[in-house]
């Protein structure tokens, strides 16, 4: 079977997946946010917690409950990086260093999972499954609880209550997310990913010397690392490493895991506000996207002119793994960066500048094709809601998103999430670029070191976790700045979420009519693919061009 063959037919596997997996999951999603009953282990988790199960939540206080709950996740986690040499399973392993932990602590709080340590070597086995695999569950919980509030403004009329966050955290993790993982983490040992409790041990090579290799619960953690789209690895080669991913199955499958939630939600918003057509829409124009981003990284790393050994091998081999090759590692590298997973299975600062710039750019995007678990769609969503004010301004009338009118305080929150990541991206990268300490820490000078720097405050404040490697980012400075750029890029978006969802739950629905904009139909995915490109070019074109498109036209 030849390259492209295999490579297509993977591509076609995937989205048959992903297509049967839409309506199922989806449904069983918006069963999970919508039903009155509550199972016998979730009343237990609220009566520890003292929560009210069937009391609703204003914004306000919904976003306490996020806040909160953030707050001490970051805290627990950070004492358990310093404290790990007393902790069972500790292998020996030292305290990670204060800024260190602080950076870790934020990125996995924060589903970012960015790491600048190497786990196999810094972790133990007990901080790798009650620290980080415990933060991949509920913070990709935290991200599908936001999205529910949001949704549950347009749905809801006359009141201030968004839903009940403790409620739809636990839920999300009791039904959805642990079976999930569950079930997968054994299709993963069937595949050959790793499961145990080894300590490290001496192989002796097929060239007679030696080398030290860790086991570890990586099934388990690997499962929910995708899913939740998280992407920390338990290896610093993460999905390139054997023990983590050792084969096509095992590849294809992992990419499966981290699309099939983020493609689904849309489901589960078209049958919370009781119209399937708008999560028609939602899940075309984020295909619509995904299929263009597979299509530029695969052809550039298939077709790549910036490189004549790379193109006379049949294309760019340099940090590919052999047994994934071009077209399973352009598949994943695409979805990985549109879905603030940021797991990779190849080196992306080996990729052409064009290929490793459409990752940039897929992260530039907000990550909403299909996105983050629930940030993707809340991301999408409020770029729907500036879509319908766009065309509300081309013909005169107030705009109307799901019988719900966009005034100037909701546009007000749509614009702020919409600056909000930028300004933090274009702050970071210009104060590393400004100083001369962290200049420094590019081992790459011109166009590409630039691309280095952009790419990981982008990665950062996007929660994305995936990095040029080039970088020497493990210094107190970057991993401060870093840290502090993941808790700001994820926390105040959502802010501006829930305000706007309190602020269209309080409204009445207006009537449909005749001059009302259909957003069911493909002018409007049209409309919304274009808004969706267009701000972010408007905003990151000029960064691009002195990075991967300078480095590019060389």
């Amino acid at each position: 079977m030849t390259g492209a063959l295999a490579g297509w037919l993977q591509i076609l596997a995937l989205v048959a997946a992903l297509a049967l997996s839409y309506r199922p999951l989806g449904d069983h999603l918006a069963h999970t946010l919508t039903t009155a009953r509550h199972l016998r282990a979730e009343r237990l988790v609220y009566r520890l917690g003292g929560v009210d199960g069937d009391a609703d939540q204003g914004w306000p206080a919904y976003l306490r409950g996020v806040l909160a709950f953030s707050a001490v996740s970051v805290l627990f986690l950070y004492g358990f990086l310093r404290l790990q040499n007393h902790l069972l399973l500790s292998l020996g392993r030292q305290p990670m260093p204060a800024d260190q932990a602080f950076n870790t602590a934020a990125s996995f709080a924060t589903n970012t999972n960015w790491q600048s340590y190497s786990g196999e070597s810094t972790l133990g086995h007990l901080v790798q499954m009650a620290g980080l695999a415990v933060q991949n569950f509920v913070s990709a919980a935290v991200g599908i609880a936001v999205v529910a509030a949001l949704i549950r403004g347009f749905t809801r009329e006359r009141t201030d209550q968004v839903g009940n966050f403790w409620v739809d955290l636990t839920r999300i993790v009791v039904r959805v997310l642990l079976p999930i993982a569950f079930v997968f983490a054994i299709v993963l040992v069937a595949g050959g990913v790793i499961q145990n409790f080894h300590g490290v041990e001496s192989i002796r090579t097929v060239v007679g010397g030696h080398q030290n290799l860790i086991g570890g619960p990586v099934a388990s953690q690997e499962a929910i690392k995708e899913l939740g789209t998280n992407g920390g690895g338990f290896y610093n080669a993460n999905s390139a490493h054997p023990f983590e991913n050792p084969n096509p199955f095992t590849n294809w499958l992992e990419i499966y895991l981290l699309l099939v939630i983020s493609f689904s939600l849309p489901r589960t918003f078209g049958r919370m506000v009781g119209d399937h057509r708008q999560g028609y829409a939602i899940v075309t124009v984020m295909a619509v996207i995904w299929a263009a981003s597979v299509a530029v990284v695969t052809v550039n790393e298939l077709h790549s002119v910036s490189s004549r050994a790379g193109h006379a091998a049949g294309g760019m081999l340099e940090g590919k793994e052999q047994r994934f090759g071009i077209w399973a590692s352009a598949l994943f590298a695409a979805p990985t960066t549109l879905t603030s997973t940021g797991a990779v299975n190849s080196a992306h600062d080996s990729y052409t500048p064009f290929g490793g710039g459409m990752t940039i750019f897929n992260m530039m995007l907000g990550e909403i094709a299909p996105g983050g678990t629930g940030s993707g769609l809340y991301g999408i969503l409020i770029l729907a809601i500036i879509a319908v004010f766009v065309a509300g301004l081309m013909v005169g009338r107030t705009p109307e998103y799901l019988g719900k009118k966009l005034g100037a305080r909701e546009m007000k929150f749509a614009s702020l999430y919409i600056l909000t990541t930028p300004a933090i991206v274009l702050v970071g990268a210009g104060l590393a670029m400004a100083l001369p300490g962290q200049r420094a820490a590019m081992l790459n000078h011109g166009p590409h070191g630039f691309s280095e720097v952009l790419y990981a405050f982008t990665s950062a404040a996007n929660n994305n976790g995936s990095a040029f490697a080039g970088l020497g980012a493990n210094t107190a400075w970057y991993n401060t700045a870093l840290g502090l750029v993941m808790l700001l890029g994820r926390y105040l978006p959502m802010v501006f979420v829930l305000a706007l969802a309190g602020s269209l739950a309080r409204q009445q629905p207006v009537p449909v009519t005749a001059g009302t904009l259909p957003t069911h139909r493909p002018q409007f995915v049209g409309l919304l693919t274009g808004v969706v490109l267009i701000v972010v070019g408007l905003t990151y074109f000029p960064a691009l061009s002195l990075g991967p498109l300078a480095e590019g036209l060389q």
